[in-house]
C-alpha cells in the first residue's frame, strides 16, 4: 500500500492562501492540485427569448446565487432591458446581497436579504405578498424552491439563464493522482463522460456530502473517504484523518 502523495480536487483552486487545503499540503508533504470538473455556460439571448419570459413584467427578483446574479444583469444588457430602479431584490444571504454591488447602487435599491435558508427569506418576502417574482436558475436546480414559492402562494416565475457543463479534462488522461476529490454529482458525471473507460484501481475517492456519494456509489465506483462526519466536518479534516491512518500503514 503506497503512501498518498498527490491529490486532486475537482474545484477551482482556492483564492484565499489561508485554505485549509494548503496547510494539509504543507503538514504532509502532499501535492494538491485544484481543477474544476464542471462550469458555468450563460444560455444565449436567443434561447432566452425564446422562453418568453419578460424581465420587465417583474417587480421583485429571487437570487439564490451570485453565478444567478451575474446571469440576470448579463441577459437583461444582452437583450436591451433597463431594470429600474424601483426593482425589489431578495436574496438567500447578506453576502450574496451585497454582490449586488457589482451592478447597481447598494444604497439606493430595495434589498433583502436572510441568512442563507430558503424558508427564512420566504419569511422575510411574506410582506412583499403583492410583488410580482422572478427566480433565476440553473438549467438544472432544486425543485424546492419553485415548490416553496407555489405553497406560500407567491406570483413568480422562473427562468433558466445558465447551465452546468461537463469541462473537457483530456488534458488528465495519463495523470495519476493517489485521490479524486469531488463535491458535487456533476463532478463524478464530468468524470465519467471524459473518461468512460475509468478504472479505480488503487485511485481513492472523497466525496463530500449524501449527494455526492451516492453518484459515486451509481457511477459503480468505491468511496474511501466521505464527508462531512461526526469527527470530520470539513472535507479536508476527512482528508487529513485518512490519509495520517493511510500512510501510518504505508510504504515510502
Amino acid at each position: 500500500m503506497s503512501r498518498i502523495k498527490k491529490i486532486l480536487v475537482s474545484q477551482p483552486e482556492p483564492q484565499n492562501k489561508k485554505s485549509p487545503y494548503y496547510d494539509l499540503a504543507e503538514k504532509h508533504n502532499l501535492k494538491i492540485d485544484f481543477r474544476p470538473f464542471i462550469h458555468v455556460e450563460g444560455i444565449t439571448s436567443k434561447e432566452f427569448r425564446q422562453s418568453k419570459v419578460d424581465l420587465s413584467d417583474h417587480t421583485a427578483v429571487i437570487f439564490t446565487s451570485k453565478t444567478a446574479i451575474d446571469h440576470y444583469f448579463r441577459i437583461a444588457e444582452e437583450t436591451r432591458v433597463t431594470i429600474p430602479d424601483s426593482m425589489k431584490y431578495f436574496c438567500i444571504s447578506e453576502s450574496t446581497a451585497y454582490y449586488l454591488q457589482k451592478y447597481i447602487v447598494y444604497r439606493k435599491r430595495k434589498i433583502f436579504f436572510a441568512n442563507g435558508k430558503l424558508e427564512d427569506l420566504l419569511d422575510v418576502m411574506q410582506k412583499h405578498k403583492d410583488e410580482k417574482f422572478l427566480v433565476p436558475l440553473s438549467a438544472a436546480h432544486k425543485e424546492e424552491i419553485p415548490k416553496l414559492l407555489e405553497k406560500n402562494k407567491f406570483s413568480y416565475t422562473k427562468t433558466t439563464l445558465y447551465k452546468t457543463e461537463c469541462s473537457d479534462l483530456s488534458d488528465l488522461a495519463h495523470v495519476n493522482y493517489d485521490v479524486l476529490v469531488f463535491y458535487s454529482p456533476s463532478g463524478i458525471k464530468s468524470l465519467m463522460q471524459n473518461f468512460p473507460d475509468f478504472k479505480q484501481n488503487n485511485t481513492m475517492i472523497a466525496s463530500f456530502g449524501d449527494k455526492t456519494a451516492r453518484a459515486v456509489k451509481e457511477a459503480g465506483l468505491r468511496l474511501d473517504i466521505k464527508a462531512p462526519a461526526p469527527q470530520a466536518p470539513s472535507m479536508t479534516m476527512a482528508l487529513e484523518s485518512f490519509i495520517e491512518q493511510h500512510n501510518k500503514n504505508g510504504k515510502a
